[in-house]
């Protein structure tokens, strides 16, 4: 999903509403967010945790992310784009992951990656739009003004930093009735070779009489450049030791807008950053044609910088207490298209790395003969995974803020 196609997204789903606008979404700046690790305040008597929401646009096909390789009805449904058994890295006797996915299975070879199956909610929605909304708001059975971090915010009346986005827009997710948390794009100012950076900081201070509006204007250009040195900075990870697992990813978390996404969480953890939620994405599922390639490349970037960050973090206590959440709007279709893809589908995969994290392979995996329509059946809803974020990660009581969803959390993370 590109830019635009988010925010077509943010304005469909009716929840960035004048409550958000009220609060000041979006008004904080990174240098700002890392001065909040000075004046921030976090539980001095009991460690803190921290989760990352990793947002894949698009609509992800899970069955070539967690591949079901011993199933004959695998490499039926979809010949051309099933993968031999011998390229899928194999996580027991009937599932493994997709061979670009080497870092990843290198955490869960280290215990520090959990596979959850079947992931949906009831009653699919195959819209992009609609079944985003439901994912960010928790609320499959109608429209919501809040998502669940922002009942979270609205419930603990959490400051701006609590929750930040270092994606292009702020996500639903972050929305509540009171709260909303931060805005804070990974995306700097690039400038020609001939102009010094220096000279952009000096025109974006102050003037004394100048309008309001050309101050503004100009601290804008500044605070870009700031971001520019904070994203080249945060690429260097903290020094220190690390039991990280060998991973095929550097230190920096990967290439590419997701890499330098989790580059600038990596920095705030290592700050001491008092955010307890950050979200970031990757766009450009919706492989409709063409999708073997087009997949790799994607998932290839999503294991640099997943698996990158979570080695990163092992290096520090703060990061250790880091989990990370992956998850997209649905699945694909069982059975390919006549271009060499997949439609919109329903259930799908939803990873979980981290030091904490109780690696292994939780729910039920669907079947791929007992199809609803062409289409898998969930057999894990999607509020049991968030459910266990809400209650390991941030304290907090899932069926209150799941909207009163009676279900059971995962066990999906380890205590201490």
């Amino acid at each position: 999903m590109d830019r635009l196609t988010r925010r077509r997204f943010l304005l469909a789903s009716g929840v960035l509403g004048g409550g958000a606008l009220a609060a000041g979404a979006g008004a904080i700046t990174l240098p700002r967010l890392l001065d909040a690790a000075r004046t921030g305040r976090r539980p001095a008597d009991r460690p803190v945790d921290t989760v990352v929401l990793v947002t894949l646009y698009g609509g992800n096909d899970g069955l070539n992310t967690v591949i079901p390789y011993a199933d004959p009805a695998y490499r039926a449904a979809r010949p051309e784009l099933a993968y031999p058994p011998e390229r899928v890295l194999r996580l027991d006797g009937d599932h493994g992951l997709h061979p670009a996915l080497r870092g990843l299975h290198g955490l869960w070879a280290a215990g520090r990656l959990a596979v959850v199956h079947g992931v949906g909610y009831p009653k699919p929605d195959r819209s992009h739009f609609r079944s985003m909304d439901i994912w960010q708001t928790a609320a499959p059975d109608g429209p919501a003004d809040t998502g669940w971090v922002g009942r979270w915010l609205d419930d603990t009346r959490a400051p701006v930093e609590a929750a930040v986005s270092f994606e292009p827009v702020l996500p639903p997710l972050l929305v509540g009735r009171t709260r909303v948390g931060a805005c804070v794009s990974y995306q700097g100012l690039e400038l020609p070779d001939w102009v010094r950076p220096g000279v952009v900081t000096a025109l974006g201070r102050a003037q004394a009489g100048e309008p309001a509006m050309q101050a503004r204007a100009a601290a804008a250009y500044a605070d870009l450049v700031e971001m520019g040195r904070l994203v080249r900075q945060a690429e260097a990870p903290a020094a220190g030791p690390t039991d990280a697992p060998a991973v095929t990813a550097t230190g920096t978390g990967g290439g590419g807008a997701l890499g330098a996404q989790l580059a600038l969480v990596a920095r705030c953890v290592e700050a001491g950053v008092p955010t307890r939620v950050y979200s970031v994405s990757l766009g450009g599922f919706d492989t409709h044609a063409a999708e073997r390639a087009a997949q790799e490349a994607l998932l290839g970037q999503l294991d640099a910088a997943v698996a990158g960050f979570v080695g990163r973090m092992a290096g520090t206590e703060a990061g250790r207490r880091v989990a990370v959440v992956v998850y997209s709007e649905f699945g694909r279709r069982v059975r390919a298209n006549a271009s060499d893809g997949t439609d919109h589908g329903t259930a799908g995969p939803v990873l979980v790395a981290g030091a904490r994290v109780a690696g292994g392979l939780h729910g039920e995996p669907p079947s791929l003969t007992d199809l609803d329509q062409g289409d898998l059946r969930v057999t894990t809803d999607f509020r049991d995974v968030f459910g266990a974020v809400l209650h390991s990660v941030l304290g907090a009581d899932p069926e209150r803020l799941l909207l009163g969803h009676r279900g059971t959390p995962l066990p999906l993370f380890r205590a201490g």
